[in-house]
């Protein structure tokens, strides 16, 4: 059985508002002071003591529990059954207690995604920098911007030996041409670079333009870097079925974020009823109302009301859902590698999306599926009236990608892509320890 470690209780010093920079630097001064001199052992033993085990210790930091029970479930259930003693540490919001059945460790921590206080953000690194010292991991898995951003420094702080560093997506700041995004991206960049030389971490990558954009900006190393797929689909779940007769569906599940093309989305809808096609467009995911790109629920609701779209909200039965669609679609502005389109070609239906990084990994034009520009919702709306016009069209592109994913994308071909890398790096670790202890 799993562990669940309960959340440490902040310090009291740092609760409620400050008022000033000059009380921040105090505050701050203090924490890192008392951290450093063992201080708080209090919040060290509630936060958990490294385990007996002669297992190596793999702690995953994600960001939020339903992303990794959706992202990355597959890998950790892969390394716990490759002898692999697992912990995840992230904001514990919905499968907690899942989490804890898999028989994994779960730490809960306040990681804010839009926290915008130097405080906050001081107090989460000082969390996370006591957990590492206490759970002493072998290797740490950071997925996301801000993982790796803190947990890299935590990392260091605490030594641990092996850091992997795993991008899901390099996001707007780093294709926006906007002056203020262009200064988003120079600090990022340089924070990122900052992380990644003090934890002397291996990047991993879900597809070559995100690393070729951190080769240029100099963050990372060729040689420190790899191209890995996620965690894999589960074809085995994800698999063709007939679609539901009578009204064709036009299915886009993604988290109701206007950088996910939601708008154009909606106004290819319209376009396509303007023009007499008879087609249902649907929308399925979770609102997200905490990331700053999140669409408002009054506007999701009035795109509704007014029968544009269908919103289903989060669903977890996915394979049902994409069983019932004719055509999936992702306008998105910017993607990782995203999930939903390969779980969709596994079920055998054909994709549109856009001509963006990650998009044009999965989406092969002609061939799984057609490409279109982003921001373009007139291009959209004609790529699916041409899709949806040609039954033979849709069912070879549906097999086209159902056989792409099974040859490059299933579960046990990335996770075990995934876990030699980390035997590889333990054992570099273990043999660069133990040249240091000879000299």
């Amino acid at each position: 059985m799993g562990v669940f470690i309960r959340e440490s209780a902040l310090d009291d010093r740092i609760t409620g508002s400050v008022t000033s920079r000059l009380s921040n630097i105090m505050i701050l001064e203090s924490l890192i002071r008392d951290v450093t001199e063992g201080k708080h052992h209090r919040l060290s033993q509630e936060i958990g003591q490294p385990r007996m085990t002669t297992r190596p210790r793999l702690l995953y930091l994600i960001a939020e529990d339903w992303y990794f029970w959706s992202h990355r479930l597959d890998l950790a259930r892969a390394a716990r059954n490759a002898g692999f003693d697992v912990s995840i540490a992230t904001r514990v919001t919905e499968h907690g207690e899942c989490i804890v059945r898999e028989g994994f460790h779960l730490y809960p921590l306040h990681l804010e995604r839009r926290s915008r206080h130097s405080i906050s953000d001081v107090r989460a690194i000082l969390q996370l920098i006591r957990l590492y010292r206490n759970v002493k991991p072998h290797l740490v898995h950071h997925v996301a911007m801000k993982p790796i951003l803190y947990g890299s420094l935590a990392a260091w702080v605490a030594k641990i030996p092996v850091v992997i560093n795993a991008f899901a997506g390099l996001g707007y700041a780093f294709t926006d041409q906007d002056r203020r995004r262009r200064a988003l991206r120079f600090l990022l960049s340089h924070s990122l670079k900052i992380a990644v030389r003090l934890s002397q971490s291996f990047v991993i990558f879900q597809n070559t333009e995100d690393r070729d954009v951190l080769l240029a900006e100099g963050v990372v190393q060729p040689e420190r870097t790899r191209i890995i797929a996620g965690s894999g689909i589960d074809t085995d779940r994800f698999v063709p079925q007939a679609s539901s007769p009578g009204i064709p569906i036009v299915l886009l599940a993604s988290r109701m974020l206007w950088d996910k093309g939601i708008a154009e989305f909606v106004q290819a809808a319209k376009l396509l009823k303007q023009r007499n096609m008879l087609a249902r467009f649907v929308l399925v995911g979770r609102s997200d109302q905490q990331n700053p790109a999140a669409i408002p629920l009054s506007r999701l609701q009035e795109w509704v009301e007014a029968g544009d779209v269908e919103w289903w909200g989060h669903r977890e039965d996915m394979p049902n859902v994409l069983a019932s669609a004719s055509l999936v679609v992702l306008p998105s502005f910017r993607e990782g590698l995203p999930k939903i389109l390969l779980e969709a070609a596994a079920c055998g239906k054909p994709l549109i999306a856009t001509d963006v990084p990650g998009c044009r990994a999965v989406v092969r034009h002609q061939y799984n599926g057609l490409l279109v520009p982003p921001h373009d919702a007139l291009a959209l709306a004609d790529a699916i009236a041409s899709v949806l016009g040609d039954a033979d069209r849709r069912e070879a592109m549906g097999r086209a990608g159902r056989d792409m994913v099974v040859r490059e994308y299933s579960t046990p071909i990335i996770t075990r892509v995934t876990l030699a890398l980390y035997r590889e790096l333990l054992s570099l670790s273990k043999r660069r320890i133990g040249r240091l202890g000879r000299r």
